[in-house]
């Protein structure tokens, strides 16, 4: 049981035990509500501490993320604490804990110290967890008193990068609305009102890492009918990219039965996601070949995603994952109305195959909380990403890349013959290219709409394929890059298609 300190804090604290509620409890984040005040703040003032701010939005698809050094810095970290304090206050018409975690970056640290200045300077009590993965932080959220929670992560991106997501006491990220009115605090379009006099207490509580564990386990354990850990006898291989999994995933999967190898298995600041984890699978897919595994898992910095090798040393991306996972859901009455929630990522083979077998897929735009919200508008139990983000509201409440690896691996033990088979037994991708340009200008890169060549050359790209492709570009919302991908009934189309886009994007949006 998550239970707060002994002793109490300055901001009011009764020290009293939390009350534990189901990952699908009735906890949410309120409509947003203004702060009273006036237009200019009184305390915390972007003015007086002449923070950089770029003019595009700095809330993207996955939090605020950038490069450290540039506009995301200690500074900046405090007043999105301080305001983030406010906006959750308010929102909830309470003082509870805010649950803090963070990945092996070696600035995670200066971050992590400048929030929770900013957190107790509005009162709130915070609990650290110190390293641990993503989903950790957005579940302990969910199960107790806290009013929200934070991360500190770059997920995927590179160790010079991170990054600063939050959640609702729901477990869920912010709404966008409720991200505005946090901007809008460190812009210096709110007041932070009189300030009540009261300072939160900072607690470390890495102990709190473990209940996610057990909550992870628990499904599996008990749910499986007989009295053989769910994993007993398997060979899996993890690579836990230098980063938040580190420790736990290993712990994770030796508790189910599964006998692991570990990659890339401690926390380094300096080589987080270099070269490893899942965006770089090479090393994965030769382990699992060279120490005949029955498949692979490699997680990102954060692990909230994950991508899977099979026996034969085959990446499998989360189009497959979704159509293996739904397809056992679906068997077992646990997929309302055979639903799939993808984005327009997600390759056309898989959506054709789910039809095939009698299933519905519904595409949001990319980012696990479009996939999220439409799920929770359609009542869908199942959905994700092709990039590995994979959410299913049976067993959690945010994308989660260790839950979805053991899950997988559990469905592949039950069906009793191999990934490998199984992936042969789905469906056939289309050809589809992605390919990124780097465009560190950011205004530019965010409003790339605009740009006319770029548009006419993808209008035509779209009248020349007809109904042999698709085109998708669009600027990362973590990275400083335009993705284009081009997917196509063959591979030269794919190809020629996907060459012409990017020397225009390259012309005209890059140099």
């Amino acid at each position: 049981m998550v239970t707060t300190p002994a002793w109490t804090q300055g901001s009011g604290s009764n020290g009293s035990s939390l009350t534990l509620a189901g990952v699908n409890g009735s906890k949410s984040v309120q409509n947003p509500k203004p702060i009273a005040g006036k237009e200019v703040i009184n305390r915390l003032s972007v003015v007086e501490t002449g923070i950089y701010l770029p003019n595009t939005p700095l809330f993207g698809t996955d939090g605020i993320r950038g490069r450290v050094g540039d506009f995301l810095n200690a500074p900046l970290a405090l007043q999105v604490g301080f305001w983030a304090g406010q906006v959750l206050k308010a929102q909830s018409g309470t003082t509870g804990p805010i649950i803090l975690g963070q990945d092996s970056r070696n600035s995670s640290d200066m971050l992590a110290m400048a929030l929770t200045a900013g957190l107790t300077s509005a009162g709130l009590e915070v609990w650290n967890l110190g390293l641990c993965p993503t989903p950790c932080v957005a579940y302990l959220t969910s199960v107790s008193e806290a009013i929200g929670g934070v991360m500190i992560s770059a997920s995927h991106n590179p160790p010079g990068d991170n990054g600063i997501k939050f959640f609702g006491s729901d477990g869920t990220k912010l709404p966008a609305a409720v991200q505005k009115l946090i901007e809008a605090g460190i812009r210096g379009q709110m007041d932070s009102g009189n300030g009540t006099g009261a300072w939160g207490h900072q607690y470390y509580r890495p102990e709190l890492v473990a209940d996610y564990a057990k909550a992870l386990q628990l499904p599996l354990i008990y749910g499986n009918g007989t009295e053989e850990l769910p994993l007993q006898g398997m060979r899996i291989v993890l690579d836990l990219a230098w980063g938040a999994a580190a420790m736990l995933a290993p712990e994770v999967f030796k508790a189910l039965g599964a006998e692991i190898i570990c990659l890339h298995d401690r926390p380094d600041g300096d080589r987080i996601n270099v070269g490893c984890g899942s965006t770089h699978l090479d090393v994965l897919q030769s382990t699992v070949k060279a120490y005949n595994a029955d498949m692979g898992f490699a997680f990102d910095g954060d692990a909230d995603r994950v991508l899977g090798v099979d026996d034969r040393g085959r990446p499998i991306d989360g189009d497959y994952i979704l159509y293996l996972w739904g397809h056992t859901l679906e068997q077992s009455g646990q997929l309302p109305d055979s639903t799939i929630v993808a984005t327009v990522m997600s390759n056309l083979g898989f959506e054709r195959a789910w039809e095939k077998l009698g299933g519905k897929l519904l595409r949001t735009p990319v980012g696990d909380q479009h996939v999220h919200a439409e799920m929770l508008r359609t009542g869908s139990m199942l959905g994700g990403e092709q990039s590995g983000h994979i959410l299913c509201r049976h067993y959690g409440v945010t994308g989660d890349g260790v839950m979805t690896a053991i899950h997988l691996a559990t469905v592949v033990r039950q069906q009793g013959g191999s990934l490998g088979q199984m992936v042969d037994e789905s469906f056939q991708t289309y050809p589809q290219l992605l390919r990124n340009v780097r465009v560190e200008d950011r205004d530019r890169r965010m409003d790339w709409e605009s740009c006319e060549p770029v548009q006419i050359a993808i209008d035509r790209a779209t009248t020349a394929m007809g109904d042999q492709g698709r085109i998708l570009v669009r600027a990362s919302g973590t990275e400083p890059l335009i993705r284009v991908m081009v997917e196509a009934a063959t591979a030269e189309l794919a190809n020629y298609w996907t060459d012409n886009l990017v020397r225009v994007v390259e012309q005209h949006l890059a140099a």
